[in-house]
């Protein structure tokens, strides 16, 4: 069956009478637990191949599984409009639970009842960037390999995605700055784990500008910037956008912590993390300017799926990091 021979549904106008509590409970004793990822699939790809390409079954069994859903759901979930598939009101309503419901089983499927760091094994996936695993982060996996020498922790790159990653629960966690979740679902749990500040930087023998790094220096100087096609402009850079102010970047780079290095015996100028200054050698060489500027300061967060809320392991981990971020 293509797409465009979708199977049909016929309900009372698609707008089925309310259903009381023991219909529902009802229905949840019936339902087919094969039926949750194909309809996530489904509201995902908006398009039978597709869906059943993800799942790595045949197009008929996709199919199959659409009738099924709408009869179950009593509505279409997908229509036709043109060439493309859309989702119903339904459809849409329904898109971040069915996730959040294969998330709960995933974590029901690896939950234990208790967690002994010392002996207990686990594999935990962390959002975070290159500034936050170097202050943060690396201190922590270095105790960690003494405490818990079965935990092993996998660092993956922030970018656009991440907000959607955490709301899904295909990581674990995120350390990331409030604004890079600026529209998370009301779901997501949320910890203030530190507050940084920007601070202007140069190499020690730069002459060129004083103690005091004014604007009219930032529009003199030449400009290191930090800019992560993953994420867009560095925070800095969207706080001096909204002071109307732009320097003549002369170099980019998608890493922070690049940024000490490449001022380094050169006149350049650049905003960096005043905790990445602290590192061993990072702040060798560099002198710390102060500004006049009003540059708002970077609150990093840690968020998690609520299904991971009571996972003894995941708990263990949350405060494990909460502390370390207590000490930097």
């Amino acid at each position: 069956m293509t797409d465009t021979m979708l199977p049909t549904f016929s309900g009372r106008n698609n707008r089925p009478e309310p259903r009381t509590r023991a219909d529902v409970l009802g229905a949840v004793r019936r339902i087919d637990l094969n039926l949750v990822p194909a309809l996530a699939a489904l509201l995902d790809q908006r398009h039978v191949t597709r869906a059943a390409e993800t799942l790595g079954i045949g197009q008929p069994a996709m199919s199959a599984a659409l009738a099924r859903l709408r009869r179950l759901f009593e509505d279409p979930l997908l229509v036709r409009n043109g060439q493309v598939l859309e989702l119903t009101p339904m459809g849409q309503a329904l898109l971040e639970p069915v996730h959040a419901v294969l998330a709960g089983l995933d974590q029901l499927l690896m939950i234990t009842p208790a967690f002994d760091p010392k002996v207990d094994s686990h594999s935990f996936t962390i959002a975070a960037s290159d500034y936050v695993t170097l202050v943060l982060l690396r201190p922590l996996l270095e105790q960690l390999q003494h405490e818990a020498p079965g935990v092993t922790v996998n660092v993956v790159p922030v970018n656009l995605s991440t907000s959607m990653a955490v709301e899904r629960a295909h990581i674990d966690l995120a350390v990331i700055p409030k604004q890079y979740m600026p529209n998370h679902a009301p779901y997501i749990q949320r910890r203030k784990l530190f507050t940084e500040q920007y601070v202007p930087v140069v190499w020690k023998h730069n002459r060129a500008v004083d103690e005091t790094l004014n604007s009219e220096d930032m529009q003199r100087l030449s400009y290191v910037r930090h800019y992560d096609h993953a994420c867009g402009p560095a925070l800095v850079d969207r706080a001096l956008a909204a002071l109307h102010m732009e320097p003549r970047t002369v170099l980019t780079t998608a890493s922070i912590v690049l940024v000490p290095e490449l001022i380094r015996g050169t006149q350049l100028f650049g905003f960096v993390q005043r905790r990445l200054l602290r590192q061993s050698h990072v702040g060798e060489d560099l002198r710390t300017l102060n500004t006049p500027l009003q540059i708002d300061p970077i609150v990093q967060h840690l968020y998690w799926h609520p299904v991971m809320e009571r996972d003894p392991a995941h708990h263990w981990l949350r405060e494990r990091i909460t502390a370390a971020a207590g000490n930097i």
